[in-house]
């Protein structure tokens, strides 16, 4: 038994084989010309970023008072004292928790509002939802001291409409630890809750409305379509809108510098950026004040980690 080898001859009718990229990209372009582009940003971004972290990195290790500033005394290394110094602090700790706390009030009540109004937008005729809209725009666009002082004068004392409405008297709102937060917080969620409203409105009608049809259509309720159809979907809208509140929330400071007249009584209503302003500035602790700042910004570092983290995982699972 024998075995014919038979060579097989190229067919003249097939196309050529596909020449592979060149590693150049199309036209010749190098792996780097994306970069080239983003040159002009990325060197204003390093001027306005990196170089004051740096700053603030650096004084944080040294001894820097007033003296320093003035070029009195020599600027000595302290190392990880400043830190030390903070850590054993106990009204650090009190402040670092009334931040935490008082951020997460902030967050959930701003998501419940805007959230609401987002599914409020959805029901009414196209009159109410314009001016819906137009409202919830002008708060975004109030800058922080104007609302800040707006919301001081309505709840006053003394001139305040809103004692005179609910028949307060003479309460003062920013006498008391609690009060003065509340106060604060209306105008944290006043401010903040369009963002959220806009974003999840558009994500509802996104959404497609025979999804919404059929669950109303099988007896759930308004509340029951929300948690059982609406958040499921909303969950990448949702996320986002939560790391960027709890960013904004934790680092407040014009609201309660303003309203609470620079942290309240005796400091009652202290958070950490108004906590580290005073031991910069009105204490001339500027080498403490950066060791704080440097501690927010590793505390918002990793949140904003776990926020792309999240992104990330979400436009996998998409």
């Amino acid at each position: 038994m024998t075995t014919q080898l038979i060579e097989k001859r190229p067919d003249a009718t097939a196309p050529p084989a596909p020449r592979p990229p060149r590693r150049g990209g199309p036209r010749g372009h190098r792996p780097w010309t994306p970069w080239l582009y983003l040159l002009p940003a990325l060197v204003v971004l390093g001027g306005l970023l990196v170089y004051p972290v740096y700053q603030l990195g650096l004084i944080s290790f040294l001894e820097y008072t007033q003296a320093q500033v003035s070029g009195g005394e020599p600027t000595s290394f302290k190392g990880f004292g400043n830190y030390t110094t903070l850590f054993a602090d106990p009204q650090f700790w009190q402040v670092l928790l009334a931040t935490v706390l008082f951020a997460a009030a902030c967050v959930v009540t701003t998501l419940a509002v805007g959230c609401a109004l987002a599914v409020l937008l959805t029901r009414v005729r196209a009159l109410p939802r314009f001016a819906l809209m137009v409202a919830a725009l002008g708060a975004w666009a109030t800058p922080a001291i104007t609302g800040s002082t707006v919301w001081v004068f309505l709840f006053d004392a003394d001139f305040g409409p809103v004692n005179k409405l609910l028949g307060l008297g003479d309460f003062s709102w920013t006498y008391g630890k609690y009060s003065a937060f509340a106060l604060v917080l209306f105008e944290v969620v006043w401010c903040s809750f369009p963002f959220v409203m806009v974003t999840v409105y558009a994500g509802i009608k996104a959404i497609p409305s025979e999804v919404l049809e059929a669950a109303a259509l099988d007896g759930a309720s308004q509340w029951r379509i929300w948690r059982s159809v609406m958040a499921p979907m909303l969950r990448p809208i949702l996320v986002v809108v939560t790391i960027q509140s709890i960013i904004w929330d934790f680092k407040l400071f014009t609201q309660i510098y303003v309203m609470t007249n620079g942290g309240g009584i005796a400091g009652q209503n202290l958070v950490l950026n108004v906590y580290a302003y005073q031991k910069a500035f009105a204490s001339s602790q500027y080498s403490l004040g950066s060791a704080i700042g440097v501690v927010m910004l590793l505390i918002l570092l990793a949140v904003t980690l776990i926020y792309l983290r999240l992104l990330r995982r979400q436009g996998e699972e998409l």
